[in-house]
């Protein structure tokens, strides 16, 4: 396999049924965790049986990744385990062009395009992870970083608090 896990399977050798297997090996974890802006990628595996349907092939499976993401206030390294079922379709590019608006369905959420000839699952893979993972983590010290950066609580800012400070100023003026 080549960097960032791009397997990519030949349309012609597609048959209902296949069962692939994927281990991300090391340098390939080392290009995702680049990729998608991790601390840590400490494994990446994937099973997915194929169903072909003419140009259209259905990829359904599972995968599992060990990681490490920063906190977004502390900085501190977060494991996160993924444990994700898939279903991804595979469709002939349509063409047209690239600033052409495409309207997309719920339907269509999971439809990648292909050549004609390959199919890029390892790279849908890895955009299956992606959406997977915690894009806000917050580790245990999170609330205490954000206070010492003079980040308000929810509580502090919300419409409530503003109330509260409009109470309590009146309350003085008396």
């Amino acid at each position: 396999m080549s960097e960032q896990f791009a397997l990519a399977l030949p349309l012609a050798s597609i048959r209902g049924g296949d069962r692939i297997d994927l281990v991300a090996d090391e340098a390939e974890c080392a290009a995702i965790c680049e990729r998608l802006g991790l601390v840590a990628l400490k494994s990446f595996q994937a099973h997915a049986v194929l169903e072909r349907d003419g140009p259209a092939v259905v990829a359904r499976g599972r995968l599992k990744a060990s990681l490490e993401q920063a906190c977004v206030a502390s900085g501190e390294p977060i494991g996160e385990r993924v444990d994700e079922a898939f279903e991804l379709t595979f469709v002939p590019d349509p063409g047209g062009r690239p600033d052409e608006e495409v309207e997309l369905g719920a339907a269509d959420l999971d439809t990648v395009f292909h050549d004609g000839a390959t199919i890029p699952l390892g790279t849908a893979l890895v955009d299956t992870l992606a959406l997977a993972i915690d894009p806000f983590p917050r580790g245990p010290n999170a609330a205490a970083a954000m206070k010492e950066a003079g980040v308000l609580s929810e509580e502090e800012a919300g419409p409530f608090a503003a109330l509260a400070a409009l109470k309590l100023g009146k309350g003085h003026e008396s």
